[in-house]
């Protein structure tokens, strides 16, 4: 990577910090890259009555290990390698395949090896005992819902219990190293961080259990470490990913954000050719979130009076434009529009 193109990513982050603290996100901006394997808290031969030493060994060290090989290689060179593994994932449909797939790898594994433990009888938090209880009646039921998901999944990949936006835990399915953070994921209401995942790719487990998956199902539970999956519930509850993901899965609001940065972003060019040409279109999208089903976790009286200003301000946006208004005037009016919608945000985020 160029020094210039490096200078431009700090500049980059500097704006997103800045961007962040106006709207009372704390974010940490750091080069991960490359990323490295993480080191077991147990040895491989752990776990002999629900999963062999040599699975464990080839697992890790063979499969996880070339997914972290992979991903260094596919972002080596470019603005990527100043991402975090999270900010990866969000935005997967914006990524090369060997990212995704790679860092999904990554993530995924990482998580995996955590909440595994040698201890017997682990023990889940008062408070995560609560939620399973509260959204599947026991933790019974939670184990035959997870199995349910792992079992079904057609081929290689994953299942999940993740903590959504809207606080819920639920229990869902990916495909291959796909996974709940990312906006790929189908069920935009599920979307989440997940606390808990098992592995259902063949070489998790076939060594030991062929091609009886069932089998190794029922023997994980024996290993699960509930203390690390509590802590992992307290986590995503403050990390503010949570709340992009909500803001992301607000499909209306994410389609007026792009709109919006396509237009104002040249403005602060003096490039005003986008603007006149689409502030009809800022209208319709300012209309089409006004009428849009809210999210409840972000359903407030503030966030309403906001938007209906948001329409209120493109209207006379575009009748402004239409009006051929001075470049100034319309700027200073899309600058007082783009407050508006970080307003929103900002609303969102509280």
């Amino acid at each position: 990577m160029k020094i210039s193109d490096k200078i431009k990513i700090m500049i980059s982050q500097l704006k997103t910090l800045f961007v962040a603290s106006l709207l009372g996100i704390n974010v940490t901006v750091s080069a991960q890259a490359p990323f490295s394997l993480p080191k077991l808290n147990y040895g491989y031969d752990a776990f002999e009555a629900s999963i062999d030493k040599s699975t464990m060994e080839i697992h890790h060290s063979k499969h996880h290990n070339a997914y972290v090989t992979n991903l260094n290689k596919a972002i080596s060179g470019t603005k990527m390698e100043m991402l975090t593994l999270e900010q990866l994932l969000l935005n997967a449909t914006k990524r090369p395949d060997a990212v995704r797939n790679n860092a999904g790898g990554h993530y995924n594994h990482t998580l995996f090896w955590e909440i595994l433990t040698p201890t017997t009888n682990t023990q889940p938090s008062t408070e995560l005992t609560t939620e399973i209880n509260k959204h599947f009646g026991s933790m019974d039921s939670l184990k035959k819902a997870m199995n349910a998901a792992a079992g079904s999944r057609f081929g290689s990949g994953w299942a999940w219990l993740v903590l959504t936006s809207d606080n819920r835990l639920v229990v869902t399915s990916t495909a291959n190293q796909d996974n709940p953070l990312m906006d790929v994921f189908a069920n935009k209401l599920d979307r989440g961080i997940p606390i808990l995942g098992i592995d259902v790719w063949e070489h998790a487990y076939y060594l030991k259990y062929q091609n009886k998956r069932g089998d190794y199902l029922g023997a994980i539970w024996n290993i699960v470490n509930w203390v690390e999956v509590s802590n992992k519930l307290e986590a995503a509850r403050q990390n503010p990913t949570l709340k992009l993901i909500g803001l992301q899965a607000w499909t209306e609001l994410a389609t007026f954000h792009g709109v919006m940065g396509q237009t104002f972003h040249p403005a602060e060019e003096n490039d005003l050719n986008p603007i006149r040409n689409r502030s009809a279109e800022l209208v319709e999208k300012a209309k089409a979130l006004h009428t849009s089903e809210i999210p409840k976790q972000f359903n407030t009286p503030q966030i309403k009076d906001a938007i209906a200003r948001l329409v209120k301000g493109a209207e006379e946006l575009h009748t402004m434009n239409k009006k051929r208004t001075k470049d100034e005037v319309l700027k200073t009016k899309l600058t007082a529009l783009h407050d508006v919608f970080h307003e929103i945000q900002g609303l969102c985020v509280h």
